[in-house]
């Protein structure tokens, strides 16, 4: 019964249709409440705690089963979710501001994060052909990661975007 409550993180995997967004949408209020307790290391800490206890909770889950990636299993999709959160939270630890306060990075990491782990390009989709628990988890690692390159590049453009608008100002 834990390991399903927390394979499902709470039961969002347990929502339809869609339980991999769902599960990406619980992880954002769970990702701001870990920064406010224990900032940017605490994330990062956070979702390697995850990533051990998922890829060892999907394995005992899935032993034996036919299907190694149930679609209720979304605690994958709260590590990379957090990952693809980092630079936000990175940047607004920085700033000293509150994470809130760069919502178009928490947008961006959101949007960017589902994108690639439905789309699973390159070593993602590879990772996701594994066929274990490992593979489960390590999907949404790789969506993660793209995600939060995406969300660094976009946060350059807008704000190249933003200083050369400024700079132009009489």
């Amino acid at each position: 019964m834990m390991r399903r409550l927390i394979l499902s993180f709470f039961g969002a995997g347990f929502l339809r249709p869609a339980p991999g967004t769902w599960g990406s949408l619980a992880a954002m209020p769970a990702a701001w409440a870990l920064y406010q307790i224990a900032g940017v290391i605490g994330l990062v800490a956070g979702a390697a705690i995850l990533f051990w206890v998922g890829t060892s909770a999907t394995a005992r889950e899935t032993a034996n089963a036919q299907d190694h990636d149930p679609s209720w299993i979304v605690i994958d999709e709260v590590v990379g979710q957090w990952i693809a959160l980092l630079p936000v939270a990175i940047g607004a630890w920085n700033a000293g501001l509150s994470p809130l306060r760069l919502w178009p990075g928490i947008i961006a990491g959101f949007l960017l994060f589902r994108l690639f782990d439905i789309w699973k390009p390159w070593i993602i989709g590879r990772a996701d052909r594994r066929g274990d628990a490992l593979g489960v988890m390590l999907d949404d690692v790789w969506a993660g990661v793209f995600a939060a390159l995406g969300v660094v590049a976009l946060a350059t453009l807008a704000h190249a975007g933003f200083i050369f608008f400024v700079a132009d100002q009489p």
